[in-house]
């Protein structure tokens, strides 16, 4: 969407551009000086903190041994 510069004063237009993810491009008379690209959404803090889920998509339904087992396996070598 091409806007004018003027209209950056506008901040609550500017602000709807952005949230509805729209691509600005600013221009003076004959040429376009540059863009504003709004950022990629990202996960919100509660899907990131998940832990049990993010362990379940990295490594599937793998069962890990843990410390205990190790070092109980470690001990009993000797």
């Amino acid at each position: 969407m091409t806007h004018r510069l003027r209209q950056i004063r506008d901040t609550r237009q500017f602000k709807a551009w952005l949230k509805a993810r729209e691509t600005l491009e600013f221009r003076v008379p004959h040429s376009a000086i540059g863009h504003i690209v709004p950022e990629e959404a990202q996960a919100s803090p509660a899907e990131s903190l998940d832990a049990a889920a993010r362990r379940k998509r990295i490594f599937g339904d793998r069962v890990f041994e843990t410390n205990a087992v190790l070092e109980a396996r470690e001990d009993s070598r000797y």
